[in-house]
């Protein structure tokens, strides 16, 4: 059964880890190019239009193997989960249901966008991302209740080991909904808005390129977002850390390597937990500042390891390095975005200081290792629950093996994720469907 466990866990997090990258630009893209179609509409310069036409190949590319890797996820839920899902089923089945409702509507809109360039006016192209804008965020909220309710089961009463008295609504409904799918769907926008930046800053490095207009306008408009976005992670963030502080102490405990219950508990940053002694080793504390951050009280107490049974514990020396690796990644971002910003305001030529452009390029993959590291923080956090305080994750694996199904998916993947590199880094001759020649709308299709 541990053999079992070890690979179903392995697929799994493969499978998410990948599923989470094709889908923070399905969520990102639509935004930004509802704000390119509205700058196009308000301002009748064509540029941001051609910016916008720009983004319609990797948009759908992403959104296709995107929506491939979600119904590979979709299969493993059955193959590698089948006791979870056989007692989750009616209560997590609403979310997936209205996820692939709101998932139909993106598709719709999205090909009304793509093929109706040289046929709709710009208010009705702008008209055909607003749900495409609403559908793919909307995506991502449903899908996260699904998490959300492994972390904070609701809508059923449990009686002899099964749920009874369902309630689909309240269970979408769950407590820990609210503060992850916050969370999650704009730390998607922030991610994905700092790895668009991260390209046009590489191109604007590489000198002589006669697409520099488009690229400029493009690192300009993706940090703008990413300005907006970056510093409600951080807030959303301190929001997320309250809810686990009050309903999953242990996790809390693990994130910051409190191996004892302590009054004016400290933030450690770095180091990790010496199990012979019981001592974080290597890490810098600073005094007071979780219990404040917890509980807004620099003496407030904060349970440690300590309170939980060894069994019930979460592996500190996991979930703690990835929990400094999201809050490492925040600052990462907010550096360049305040100094292109500020600069931006100071009158300076942002697009030819190259140490600038060169910093947006390292820190722009960071957005998508906080989501991953948060994602691992959630789901090594909650150990050894599949569904918290109501079932143990070795009484929801299948007990049959499933050492094949890893090697088949694994080489699915590689092959999905081989052919998209392949499809975004060709160039195309081909103007994308729906532009003319010179990549601006009709004269007409501006009023």
């Amino acid at each position: 059964m541990m053999r079992n466990l070890l690979f179903a866990r392995a697929l799994m997090g493969i499978s998410l880890g990948f599923h989470i990258v094709y889908v923070a630009f399905g969520i990102g893209f639509p935004l930004l190019l509802m704000i390119s179609e509205l700058l196009a509409l308000k301002t009748a310069d064509g540029l941001y239009h051609r910016l916008a036409r720009s983004w319609t190949r990797p948009m759908t590319v992403l959104f296709a193997i995107g929506a491939v890797s979600g119904t590979i996820i979709s299969f493993e839920l059955g193959v590698l989960w089948p006791r979870f899902m056989g007692f989750s089923g009616p209560m997590i089945g609403l979310p997936f249901w209205l996820e692939g409702f709101a998932f139909f509507i993106e598709a719709i809109f999205i090909g009304l966008y793509i093929y109706g360039g040289d046929r709709l006016s710009g208010r009705a192209l702008l008209l055909c991302t607003v749900p495409v804008v609403i559908a793919s965020a909307a995506s991502a909220v449903f899908v996260i209740s699904a998490n959300g309710w492994m972390n904070s089961p609701a809508g059923f009463t449990l009686a002899n080991g099964s749920a009874v008295d369902v309630g689909p609504w309240r269970a979408l409904a769950n407590k820990a909904w609210a503060h992850e799918a916050l969370h999650g769907t704009l730390a998607t926008y922030a991610a994905s808005s700092f790895a668009i930046a991260g390209v046009y800053a590489f191109r604007l490095l590489k000198r002589g390129d006669g697409e520099k207009p488009l690229y400029r306008l493009g690192l300009s408009l993706s940090l703008a977002v990413g300005a907006i976005f970056v510093p409600l992670m951080f807030v959303t963030g301190d929001y997320a850390a309250t809810w686990v502080a009050r309903e999953q102490p242990a996790k809390l405990a693990a994130m910051e390597t409190l191996p004892e219950t302590t009054r004016g508990a400290p933030m450690v940053i770095g180091g990790g937990l010496d199990r012979t002694t019981n001592r974080v080793r290597y890490g810098l504390p600073v005094p007071g500042m979780l219990s404040l951050l917890a509980f807004h009280d620099p003496d407030a107490r904060v349970l440690g390891l300590d309170a939980f049974p060894p069994a019930l514990r979460p592996d500190a020396n996991k979930v703690h390095p990835l929990f400094d690796l999201m809050v490492f990644s925040f600052f990462v971002m907010l550096v360049p975005s305040l100094w292109f910003w500020t600069a931006r305001w100071r009158k300076k030529d942002v697009f030819s200081m190259r140490p600038l452009l060169a910093l947006i390029v390292i820190a722009s993959p960071f957005g998508l290792l906080a989501q991953e590291a948060g994602w691992m923080v959630t789901e090594f956090g909650r150990q050894p629950w599949i569904a918290y305080g109501v079932m143990n994750v070795s009484n929801g694996v299948t007990p049959r093996q499933v050492e094949w199904v890893l090697v088949l998916f694994v080489l699915v993947y590689a092959a999905l994720t081989a052919g998209l590199l392949r499809l975004l880094l060709a160039r195309t001759k081909n103007p994308p469907p729906g532009s003319s020649a010179k990549g601006a709308p009709r004269e007409e299709d501006m009023r």
